[in-house]
């Protein structure tokens, strides 16, 4: 069995292995693998969440996400309390469970995934993802929909934001929340303002389909199909040769990102 852990905890923490032997000792037959994002980043954690489940996968696979910022309620946490654990049955026969949080489940709300509650404790460790949440995730690996209590309602679950950059890859391209070139043709410059920093891009139909040194904006390699059989590609940032992210000073993810025409490179 396939256990994807993708959280905030960063690479080579401590956390990821306590974690990950948690989840050993529940589930000896499952092959772990660990996939960090950025501290609180729960819009990172939708996006990699969703490229895992909604596309091809190992029957029985499960991908577990927690970045869980306890911002529900601002006051003084009691005993750790934070936010409830979800999770959806996908179609292709993948589970997700996670942190509802954020936009932590924006992309499977919108790929038509049916989300519930499930039944775990919501308090009781400020270490949750270690002492309380293998239980659950254990649960649904084998099959055990008792744990699954009522859905989540459809206003729970805030909509994908458009224009934001959702993650960014060991390339350092910027992947972003956009879906089409915002009317602008192939072969158009366009300027591109992440943040605070703009530069000037080529709207190209693949990010290798620009000069060396030169910054596309183009869909990139993530993506899904959706239920009426439609492609979903998310465009993203790519300079052949260098560092996209480096180019815009290394925005953070959810990071607006605004297009507009160009008349020249500059």
């Amino acid at each position: 069995m396939l256990l994807h852990v993708v959280a905030d905890f960063g690479v080579g923490d401590l956390a990821f292995a306590e974690v990950a032997q948690r989840l050993k000792r529940r589930l000896p037959e499952a092959d772990l693998i660990l996939t960090p994002v950025p501290a609180f980043a729960t819009l990172a954690a939708g996006f990699v969440s969703a490229q895992l489940a909604l596309n091809e996968a190992p029957p029985g696979t499960l991908v577990f996400h927690n970045v869980a910022p306890r911002r529900d309620d601002q006051g003084p946490r009691v005993d750790n309390a934070g936010e409830r654990l979800v999770a959806a049955r996908l179609p292709g026969g993948v589970t997700v469970i996670g942190v509802h949080a954020g936009y932590a489940f924006s992309f499977l709300k919108e790929a038509g995934a049916e989300l519930r509650f499930v039944r775990a404790e919501a308090a009781g460790s400020q270490f949750r993802s270690r002492d309380v949440f293998p239980d659950a995730v254990a649960a649904l690996a084998r099959g055990d929909d008792e744990v699954l209590e009522e859905p989540v309602g459809p206003a729970g679950v805030p909509a994908v934001p458009e224009g934001r950059v959702a993650y960014v890859d060991g390339f350092g391209n910027l992947k972003t929340t956009f879906r089409a070139p915002a009317g602008f043709a192939p072969g158009t410059a366009v300027r591109v303002r992440v943040a605070d920093v703009e530069r000037t891009a080529w709207v190209s139909g693949g990010s290798f389909s620009v000069p060396a040194g030169t910054l596309a904006f183009a869909p990139g390699s993530s993506g899904w199909r959706a239920q009426d059989g439609s492609e979903v590609r998310f465009l993203e940032l790519f300079l052949r040769g260098g560092s996209a992210a480096q180019a815009f000073d290394g925005p953070q993810v959810g990071a607006s990102v605004e297009v507009v025409a160009a008349a020249v490179p500059s």
